[in-house]
């Protein structure tokens, strides 16, 4: 029987990024097919070590009728990228420990969804709103689960949609209780997205200031205008935040209820908290 490791913010950690990615530059019509073809190839250098646990450039190149040139340029990237390693003592090229950290990232927010989705549920049905699971990426939350309000108001976003932590109330309840995630929004900066967006660290430190002291992070008009949401953190063992549960509506139906609802919130966010430790 596999060991079930327990959620923390470690096991949950931002794998490569510390920064907002930037977007990939488009890739031109001209040389397209070239390029798609060459990652194409890359997976497929990938998925020649599900077989052998050590290969070289020869055996790669042999594998998938591709020249030793080729082969050996395909494992450099990717040992640049941490997916591939070359053993020092064999001189031959093995998985890195970067698609080892991915696989444990991916498995860790499987569970956590898993364990999340019965609170979700009861939390849309007690509140009627949109509720959300987010995780951190960066600088950024990911809606890791989304469960739309049963209402006909649908609120903008949609599981995997990213958001910089500054305008979203996950973001603030994650950032108020991780001092790395919150240091790495300080370095990508503030962009607008409305005019009640926060566009300085001092007003950035002071929000989070607020959200400890409530337990919840709020935000009215931050993201879209018109629409608030308010958010509780999902903490690991040493209370380190790495992810949050949130309800989201608009602005004129949360307001009055926000008292009610970060109860709700910062209960359900415990028992998760709970759950994923165990």
């Amino acid at each position: 029987m596999t060991a079930t490791l327990p959620l923390t913010s470690d096991v949950l950690r931002t794998v490569s990024c510390v920064t907002t990615p930037k977007r990939p530059q488009p890739i031109p019509e001209r040389g397209a097919g070239e390029g798609l073809k060459s990652v194409a190839t890359a997976l497929d250098v990938l998925e020649c070590f599900a077989v052998d646990d050590e290969l070289g450039v020869s055996d790669i190149a042999r594998r998938l009728g591709i020249a030793k040139s080729t082969a050996h340029r395909l494992l450099t990237t990717l040992c640049s990228r941490g997916m591939t390693e070359k053993n020092p003592e064999s001189g031959l090229y093995r998985l890195g420990m970067h698609l080892f950290e991915l696989g444990q990232l991916a498995q860790a927010r499987l569970r956590l969804r898993q364990l999340a989705l019965p609170l979700l549920g009861e939390l849309r049905a007690v509140t009627g709103h949109t509720v959300h699971l987010s995780v951190t990426d960066g600088a950024d939350v990911v809606h890791a689960e989304r469960l739309d309000s049963p209402d006909s108001v649908r609120v903008m976003g949609t599981m995997g949609r990213r958001f910089p932590a500054h305008c979203t109330a996950t973001g603030k309840a994650i950032a108020a209780f991780n001092p790395d995630f919150a240091e790495a929004r300080r370095r990508a900066g503030f962009p607008p997205r409305t005019r009640m967006t926060i566009r300085t660290a001092a007003d950035f430190d002071q929000a989070l200031a607020t959200t400890r002291r409530l337990g919840v992070g709020i935000v009215h008009g931050e993201a879209v205008i018109g629409m608030s949401s308010v958010a509780a953190p999902v903490r690991d063992l040493s209370g380190k935040a790495y992810a949050a549960i949130s309800v989201a509506a608009p602005t004129l139906v949360l307001r009055p209820e926000l008292e009610r609802t970060s109860r709700l919130l910062i209960s359900a966010a415990r028992q998760l908290s709970r759950m994923a430790a165990g």
